[in-house]
């Protein structure tokens, strides 16, 4: 394989972090072209200094002073601003993108790094979320694959690959169950955010953890899985599996099942997407199967955990509505890791901004960007009469 340059997108987060350490590893086969942060400038210059890319993004402005300043004697060039971002995935040097900025602000250099044909490798769930149809129409026009990084994801697309040209009938997403799994609702009404951060498997950011308590997680890769393989809400169905061995299964028509299984390791389906179609060896816990010594299941429970169904309900109305949704989930989400407000608050918050939300059924990316504000400053007023 030749060597791939990348851009990752989200550098000092949790897939951005794992992405360098794939790359630490096979630095015969990867080489790092640009950098972006949000506002962690003291870990981008550390990984400036490590990997030398050609540039790097501090989109927090106030800190470009700093970061500047600390790559003054090397040849790393620095910008900030996420416009910036956007004309720096375009590089012709860059080969493949590592979109894995958490929330919507990763759709705008995510369309930018399609537009200019680049292949993505998508971490980023609400960027499919909010304009899947879009995106997923300029990944088409553009000649620009989007390889999936999320292990439920990876784990279908690693299925369908073994598929061939047999249909499937079912995707079945798994699911950890987060860390209420099993509470009594009543407990979970109380669950303070340092309870909710405890996720059992996986280490993860802040807001993407919170999402895994409330299943709406979940709920955005039940509509990722819709938009990256083509089917409806209908044909995907999630099962609880807490042990996060089998990564996701797909079923065909003759009820034969295939799954992907390995250790909760990002860095796994993070190696896959970088590589396809090739593999290569991974430093890492592998699966000891003597040791497993059973694999559970069970359905969700959409009582105690509400925003699965409103992410299905979001994906049947289709439009604009997954767009709100998810910009009230940020809100509310934000505000429940500040304290504003209780558990239960995020899923109700974010059912009442999409009841409110002006229907688009074929929405522009003007109309997806307009959707966004707008529910996120009607989620926030939500939010101030808790």
């Amino acid at each position: 394989m030749e060597k791939r340059h990348i851009a990752i997108l989200g550098a000092t987060g949790s897939i951005g972090t794992q992405t360098l350490d794939v790359v630490r590893q096979h630095p015969d086969l990867f080489e790092v072209e640009l950098l972006t942060a949000g506002s962690n400038a003291a870990l981008l210059v550390a990984e400036a200094r490590e990997f030398n890319p050609a540039a790097v993004v501090i989109c927090n402005e106030s800190r470009y002073d700093e970061v500047a300043e600390a790559l003054r004697d090397t040849d790393v060039k620095v910008f900030t601003g996420t416009q910036s971002m956007c004309d720096l995935v375009a590089a012709e040097a860059v080969d493949i993108v590592v979109a894995a900025m958490v929330g919507f602000s990763g759709l705008r250099p995510t369309v930018a790094a399609l537009k200019a044909g680049k292949a993505v490798a998508l971490a980023n769930k609400e960027t499919l979320v909010a304009a899947g149809p879009i995106v997923m129409d300029l990944s088409r026009r553009c000649h620009a694959p989007i390889l999936p990084v999320d292990s439920e994801h990876s784990a279908i697309f690693q299925c369908l690959l073994a598929a061939g040209s047999n249909k499937v009938k079912t995707l079945h997403l798994t699911a950890s169950g987060g860390p209420f799994r099993g509470w009594p609702r009543e407990h979970i009404a109380l669950a303070r955010k340092e309870d909710a951060l405890k996720h059992p498997n996986w280490s993860m950011g802040a807001k993407i953890t919170i999402d895994s308590a409330t299943m709406m997680n979940k709920g955005f890769e039940v509509i990722e899985a819709c938009r990256l393989f083509d089917v409806t809400p209908e044909e995907v169905h999630v099962v609880v599996h807490p042990e996060s061995v089998i990564h996701s299964m797909i079923e065909f028509e003759d009820g034969a099942v295939l799954a992907q299984l390995g250790c909760p390791d990002m860095r796994v389906p993070i190696q896959f997407a970088l590589a396809f179609p090739e593999r290569f060896p991974l430093k890492g816990e592998k699966l000891d199967f003597a040791r497993i010594r059973r694999l559970t299941f069970e359905e969700p429970d959409r009582e105690k955990f509400p925003c699965l169904g409103l992410a299905f309900e979001a994906v049947r109305r289709g439009g604009n509505i997954p767009c709100a949704m998810n910009a009230a989930n940020e809100a509310a989400v934000k505000a429940y890791l500040e304290d504003r407000i209780r558990f239960y608050d995020i899923s109700e918050v974010i059912a009442g901004t999409m009841a409110e939300t002006p229907f688009i059924g074929e929405p522009s990316l003007d109309d997806i960007f307009a959707t966004n504000e707008a529910a996120y400053a009607a989620a926030e007023e939500k939010i101030a009469r808790k």
